[in-house]
């Protein structure tokens, strides 16, 4: 057993079976992917990385798991409950091996997912631009990191395709592995990755927050910790929470929802990621994000800022200076009483470049099919409730709050201010947003 001293969870446990795994080069390679893309160019201390992040989630993964199932309940049998314990662990450390240089910016410049060639997608899920998650689960069942996992618990029979599995549930030969006592705990599990109240949000508010400099993604973890229990419906176990932690937990959300408003779709770094992506759609094959895992290792923040320095292209250019646009109008799109199509014409007619970023925090995505709800129990009443029947909060921020921004460059940015505020219109058309 080895320690990691870290910032936020102070002491980080690893044994040798998992030290492997960090040290395999697809976990190593996050040593130089940042965990916020270009928010350091808002926030300075912003400059930590997916590395961390992995370990801090993992951390949190095994706290979480043992106020679910306590090693001294006996809920489930010792090898059982260690087999599952590890998965979990694992899945947090790995849930980001796929992420693509500067954060999200860099997912438009993947290929199809088709080119992963990742059998558990039908051929009609084809089509679509790969995700950061799509390589996750190619780097889990196609890479050195999977060949890792085999190695160091094969025995407990845990490999790459368990832990893709509880990543994205599309692993059927993998799901017995979940079943204790004819109960699947996969449910409980994956909400620890992704879920309501998982490890990865538990840990990125806090880490964020804490190298950004500001207090919005601080909330009550070990209350919230302690009120953890474990839900039994149809035989499948989900992760739920006490009503006495009711107030927490609407705090720990409202922390996401002013870390997104604040940091996370700050002006700067907003504008930063849609410059990136400008120099993507006009220098495709300057910086290609390739299929083949072996491939992916050196696919970086490294490398991508050495394309940058090396193109001639503007966009690139202006990355590069941190020479970035200023913003000359920002407004909540729900609000606004104006034609962007209009004003956009009168820009380029009075020779004023600009481009237009559309973003949106929401406090959680809608409840689909087949997502898993957080539940309440009320333990003097004997009564479990689904949260969103239970309590008015997702309700409250049901709707998103959408930004618009006009970027502009800076030595035009008074003559563009002026210009917007003299046109007046009745309503925001082609108005899309990304929910985020």
């Amino acid at each position: 057993m080895i320690r990691i001293r870290d910032p936020i969870h102070g002491s980080i446990r690893l044994s040798p079976g998992e030290l492997m795994v960090v040290d395999d080069p697809v976990f190593q390679r996050l040593r130089a992917i940042k965990q916020l893309g270009f928010a350091e160019n808002a926030f300075p201390g912003a400059t930590h990385n997916r590395f961390s992040h992995g370990l801090g989630a993992m951390e949190l993964a095994g706290q979480m798991f043992d106020r679910l199932l306590p090693e001294e309940a006996g809920l489930v049998p010792d090898a059982d409950r260690r087999r599952l314990r590890q998965i979990a662990r694992l899945a947090l450390l790995l849930h980001d091996i796929g992420h693509p240089p500067a954060s999200h910016a860099s997912e438009m410049a993947m290929p199809l997912r088709a080119a992963l060639g990742l059998a558990c997608h039908r051929p009609d899920e084809h089509a679509p631009q790969a995700t950061h998650e799509d390589y996750t689960v190619k780097l889990l069942v196609d890479s050195s990191v999977g060949a890792t996992i085999s190695q160091a618990f094969g025995d407990d029979g845990i490999d790459g395709a368990t832990i893709a599995h509880l990543i994205n549930g599309r692993f059927p030969d993998e799901a017995d592995k979940f079943v204790v006592a004819g109960i699947d705990f996969c449910p409980m599990l994956s909400q620890l990755v992704s879920g309501d109240m998982d490890a990865d949000r538990m840990d990125y508010l806090q880490r964020d927050s804490y190298f950004a400099g500001v207090s919005y993604g601080k909330f009550d973890q070990p209350w919230l910790l302690e009120n953890l229990r474990v839900h039994v419906a149809d035989n499948r176990a989900h992760v739920a929470l006490t009503h006495r932690a009711l107030f927490a937990f609407e705090d720990f959300l409202l922390s996401r929802y002013h870390m997104f408003l604040s940091v996370y779709l700050h002006r700067i770094p907003v504008g930063y990621e849609s410059m990136l992506a400008r120099y993507y759609a006009e220098c495709p094959d300057e910086f290609p994000i390739p299929s083949d895992p072996e491939a992916y290792l050196h696919v970086d923040d490294i490398a991508l800022w050495s394309a940058l320095r090396a193109s001639s292209n503007p966009w690139a250019q202006r990355i590069v200076r941190r020479e970035g646009f200023s913003v000359a109008l920002e407004t909540n799109t729900a609000e606004a009483g104006f034609d962007l199509t209009l004003m956009r014409a009168a820009l380029t007619e009075a020779g004023i470049e600009h481009f237009v970023s559309r973003t949106s925090g929401m406090l959680r995505k809608p409840i689909g099919v087949g997502a898993l709800p957080l539940f309440v129990v009320n333990r003097g009443l004997g009564t479990v409730q689904r949260m969103d029947e239970y309590s008015r909060i997702f309700e409250r921020y049901a709707q998103p709050a959408p930004l618009l921004r006009i970027y502009v460059p800076p030595e035009q940015k008074l003559a563009a201010r002026a210009l917007v505020r003299s046109i007046g219109a009745p309503a925001l058309a082609d108005e899309s947003e990304l929910t985020l």
